[in-house]
């Protein structure tokens, strides 16, 4: 019996041109990210070797190198994190660790309904945001008093991850409590809806839909300008008049990289201040 593989196993032995792009663009990206850190470790050790540098001076410039390519890193993690995909049971069970120090040192029982193994894969945006929306919410359910059980359930419809959170508390939240504020920022941010309903003496549930495709964005600067999907979602909320910490949150950054990416939109932009940025923002939209 004639065990060589025929053409169609063969063709499916050999990777295809799309994996094989997908392992080149990998394996160059991993390069010039070991180059980067080549040039800052150099950097550093020049400034901490050259004599004409006190050492107060010298560990100044040091710490400016490093944090630059600190805040240089975490814009890297942000842009790959969006771009990939997680199993929605997977983006489940990082929720449940995120969440377990409420039910380890503290009084509260929270309670999981898994979502379906079947569920269609989170894009990481979603997948990230809708982790953070869930502790703030199990966070404003026991800051509102009086919660000692919090149900969470995550289902899919196919096109919206569908989130719920509910309580056994005083049920007195509303959709304006100042402590929800960021939730709905952040969801209406990704094209979603929050809807929260109170029974007094019951609890308060919060239904939550967020979409899977992510929203378009519009183009707030010329096409021929290059910005990459964080600098538009900075460059959105500052639009809206959002300041640097609201703008961290909102995205789940730190002010120190919003920072950075505001400092390339005005470079990019040509622009001297925010104010003008914006103006330049919003005369292109027009």
């Amino acid at each position: 019996m004639d065990s060589t593989p025929g053409p169609h196993a063969a063709s499916e032995m050999i990777p295809s041109l799309a994996v094989r792009q997908a392992q080149l663009e990998h394996t160059r990206n991993m390069a010039e990210q070991a180059d980067r850190h080549a040039v800052t470790l150099e950097s550093i050790l020049a400034i901490l070797r050259a004599d004409r540098l006190d050492d107060r001076a010298a560990r100044t410039l040091a710490i400016d190198v490093a944090a630059t390519a600190l805040v240089g890193i975490r814009m890297e993690t942000d842009e790959q994190r969006d771009t990939r995909l997680e199993p929605v049971v997977g983006a489940f069970a990082r929720l449940r660790n995120d969440l377990r120090p409420l039910v380890r040192h503290g009084d509260l029982d929270v309670q999981f309904v898994e979502p379906p193994m079947t569920g269609r894969a989170l894009p990481g945006e979603v997948a990230h945001a809708a982790r953070a929306i869930v502790r703030s919410a199990v966070l404003a359910f026991v800051d509102a008093g009086e919660a000692r059980r919090v149900r969470i359930q995550w289902d899919c419809d196919g096109l919206n991850l569908l989130i719920s959170v509910r309580d056994d508390g005083r049920g007195e939240l509303t959709a304006h409590d100042d402590s929800l504020r960021p939730i709905s920022e952040r969801v209406i941010a990704l094209d979603g809806d929050v809807r929260v309903s109170s029974t007094a003496g019951w609890g308060s549930t919060l239904d939550i839909r967020l979409p899977l495709a992510p929203p378009a964005m519009p183009d707030l600067l010329p096409d021929s300008m290059p910005l990459s999907a964080r600098e538009r979602d900075v460059l959105r909320l500052l639009v809206t008049g959002a300041r640097n910490r609201s703008i961290a949150e909102q995205l789940d950054i730190s002010e120190n990289t919003v920072k950075f990416h505001v400092s390339n939109l005005l470079r990019k932009a040509g622009a001297v201040s925010r104010a003008e940025l914006i103006l330049l923002a919003k005369r292109d939209e027009q």
